[in-house]
């Protein structure tokens, strides 16, 4: 929803608006925040894997966002994937 209002309401000095306006940015964030997934993954507890999580999600929604695509679209786009691979069995 934060996100959602920001998009419409673009206020200044808003880091997610910031990041709304500048696709180099966020994909810079993203790739940030999924390598420090990863690292989390390999070395460090659930609970710090879960943060790290939220903040690739957070960024990987203002991405979407930012190109009107919704993440419903990600997930019908899976779906279909597993459909495809299912049907080569």
């Amino acid at each position: 929803r934060t996100i959602a209002a920001r998009a419409a309401e673009r206020p200044p000095g808003s880091y997610t608006t910031r990041l709304l306006d500048d696709g180099e940015l966020v994909g810079a964030k993203l790739r940030e925040e999924a390598d420090e997934v990863a690292r989390a993954v390999a070395a460090e507890s659930d609970e710090r894997i879960a943060e790290e999580a939220a903040d690739l999600l957070y960024h990987l929604e203002v991405a979407l966002r930012s190109r009107d695509v919704a993440i419903a679209s990600a997930y019908e786009a899976l779906n279909r994937r597993r459909a495809d691979r299912a049907d080569d069995r």
